[in-house]
């Protein structure tokens, strides 16, 4: 059997729709999202953990909505005008908790978005009642948005998050290694990106495929 190359080469995340894999874990939050433009009051919550495809989701609306998407951590409220002129996907919401003034940003954004009569995504880890936000208005604006939930992965979510996720890096492991690694491994979202990282630069350093034996050495250090 020819050994699979490892080369050092950039990783590019593939985050179109047909990338996305639909499981149990994902299809409800897949599904509001199609429910656009005819969201409830114009905006939904992406939540979830951290690797859970918030981030894969928020570019799949983007491309369907044509819209921007920022960190919720560059917000500022000199940058509001221009960006409430279309629709607008802010990431990690969670990350301005202690930011009083990304918070206060965030909110002029909502409004002045929905006032111009466009579409606003939020995402963060966990609902938004545990993203720590500080001011009243802006919480009271999370609430009363619909929530759309992406859960801890099931056995195929995890094994095509882990396939997906080697493919990104242009690494193609085998079945029987995919299945190994998903048996031993944390079964978190985290979890799976720890181990490609680690299995592809142990694979890098000693210029060896990626085998079960090399996996199994990632795993007991993990």
């Amino acid at each position: 059997m020819a050994e699979q190359l490892n080369f050092d080469l950039p990783v590019r995340a593939a985050l179109g729709r047909d990338d996305f894999f639909v499981s149990p874990a994902n299809a409800m939050a897949l599904g509001l999202v199609d429910l656009w433009p005819n969201w409830v009051g114009g905006k939904l919550v992406l939540s979830g953990p951290v690797g859970s495809g918030k981030t894969h989701l928020t570019h799949v609306w983007a491309a369907l909505a044509d819209a921007q998407i920022v960190p919720a951590i560059s917000l500022t409220k000199d940058s509001v005008p221009t960006l409430a002129k279309a629709p607008i996907a802010v990431e990690d919401v969670h990350l301005i908790a202690d930011d009083p003034a990304a918070q206060t940003a965030l909110f002029h954004l909502h409004n002045l978005t929905l006032a111009e009569g466009h579409t606003l995504l939020l995402s963060g880890v966990g609902a938004p009642l545990q993203w720590g936000l500080t001011l009243p208005d802006l919480l009271s604006r999370m609430q009363g948005t619909t929530v759309a939930t992406l859960d801890q992965p099931d056995d195929m979510l995890l094994m095509a998050v882990m396939a997906k996720q080697f493919g990104d890096r242009q690494l193609m492991p085998t079945p029987d290694v995919l299945s190994y690694i998903a048996k031993h491994m944390d079964r978190s979202f985290a979890g799976v990106a720890r181990v490609v990282e680690a299995v592809d630069q142990l694979s890098l350093s000693e210029k060896r495929p990626i085998t079960k034996v090399l996996a199994k050495r990632v795993l007991e250090q993990d």
